[in-house]
């Protein structure tokens, strides 16, 4: 029979044994961390004991996540794990412990060199050695949004990814291995069915399509059935959000992130779907992508926004004391973003923060304005403008424009005495005359 004719029956073949020899691992319990299915759920035990992940993804302010109720944290490396395990440790954390792999579409510069292949097993087979028997460790996540391509080409990634996730099993059996991707995809479920059949657990990192995860995991069951945590959730990502008409997303205010985390949590996160092993909030700490403040839970001192309140509530049934600030909207020259606010240069514009309820004796307001960054994976500070705000501890302020045509962003901070932070920012055009 002629290989094309070959290729024609085997693939389908292999395709139905892999999706309908869909083989449970059993309860272990002489394993640290394993994950078992009983009565058609799937239970993560650690330490003999039913864990269900539920935390923040990120590494810092520890013992203010344990404060609200959360058990775990995440890395998206390896650096610094040591001290970060410790410190999980001594907050009761259990770690999700990231190991970066290059992206799979680096077969020349990475892949099809030996030595850096070598050097990186070499590395990482210490790294699990050494840190495989730390209490925090919960499970290693192989890699973050790696793309698993079918294409033969991909052979020698496959390879080397395999090779590793062996490895890690090899020496630590104690420990479950995932990886995430990119919301629910389809082909890359398919091609780990196919081509990595070792992974423990898959995860997702979806924002704005989590109100699609759920008919996606039921819909396509029949080609995966397996045990699942969310690793990244939260709000709409920047790219998923309206833009402005020159193509820079526009940002909800603290509140409105607030009540969009709430409806994702009561209406969209597959709580329920008794292969739901737990799920972290995107992103525990201050970080800065496409803004300072679009993704930070946090801000850089700590200062917590409403949604720290919301994380307490629905692990605790507890509310905070004291509530962040609830802002209403931002206005530039009585506009909101939505608008497509145009500026001359220099000329004089007003800004000024409205809140849902009257403001609380105390509140303190930091302005700024910095240049917007189109990059919707940059991680660099924006430069800051100096625009002459007046006054700048007031609600309702007084700004000159820059006067170098181009997009930017003014942004307020608001802060209580309680150690919250609200926050608001309205994108802005600058067009020379």
């Amino acid at each position: 029979m002629a290989p094309d004719c070959l290729r024609a029956y085997v693939f389908p073949l292999c395709l139905f044994l892999l999706l309908f020899c869909n083989c449970n691992k059993a309860a272990d319990p002489f394993r640290k961390v394993w994950v078992a299915r009983e009565n058609g759920k799937f239970i993560l035990y650690r330490n003999g004991v039913p864990f269900v992940v539920r935390g923040g993804s990120g590494y810092t302010y520890m013992a203010r996540l344990k404060a609200i109720g959360g058990n775990t944290i995440r890395t998206w490396d390896t650096v610094g794990l040591g001290a970060i395990l410790d410190e999980a440790a001594a907050n009761n954390l259990a770690v999700i412990a990231g190991i970066y792999v290059p992206e799979s579409k680096y077969l020349d510069y990475f892949y099809s060199n030996q030595q850096k292949v070598d050097s990186q097993y070499a590395a990482l087979r210490q790294l699990v050695r050494r840190y495989r028997s730390h209490p925090a460790l919960l499970m290693w996540c192989l890699g973050n949004e790696v793309d698993f391509p079918f294409k033969a080409r991909y052979n020698k990634f496959y390879d080397v990814y395999n090779g590793l996730l062996d490895m890690i099993h090899t020496e630590d059996p104690d420990h479950p291995v995932t990886t995430t991707m990119v919301n629910y995809q389809f082909r890359n479920v398919m091609n780990i069915r196919l081509k990595v059949p070792g992974l423990d657990i898959l995860s997702f990192n979806v924002f704005g399509d989590l109100k699609h995860l759920q008919r996606n995991l039921t819909s396509f069951s029949w080609l995966w059935n397996g045990p699942f945590l969310v690793m990244e959730w939260g709000i709409f990502s920047p790219q998923e959000s309206k833009c402005t008409a020159w193509g820079v997303p526009i940002e909800p205010t603290s509140t409105i992130k607030a009540w969009l985390y709430r409806d994702f949590h009561k209406n969209y996160l597959p709580v329920n779907n008794p292969r739901f092993i737990g799920a972290l909030t995107f992103y525990w700490g201050s970080k800065e992508e496409v803004t300072p403040t679009w993704y930070s839970i946090l801000d850089e001192n700590g200062a917590a926004t409403e949604m720290v309140g919301d994380m307490q509530a629905l692990w605790t049934d507890s509310v905070p004391q004291h509530k962040a600030p609830a802002l209403e909207d931002m206005l530039v020259n009585g506009k909101k973003a939505a608008d497509n606010i145009l500026m001359q240069p220099g000329a004089l514009q007003t800004a000024e923060i409205r809140f849902k309820t009257p403001v609380i004796k105390g509140l303190r307001i930091m302005w700024k304005v910095l240049d917007e960054d189109f990059d919707p994976k940059s991680i660099r500070r924006p430069l800051e403008r100096k625009v002459n705000i007046i006054p700048l501890d007031s609600f309702r302020v007084n700004f000159r424009a820059p006067e170098k045509e181009g997009p930017y962003r003014i942004y307020s901070w608001i802060y209580d005495d309680y150690g919250n932070v609200a926050t608001a920012n309205t994108p802005f055009y600058v067009v020379g005359t």
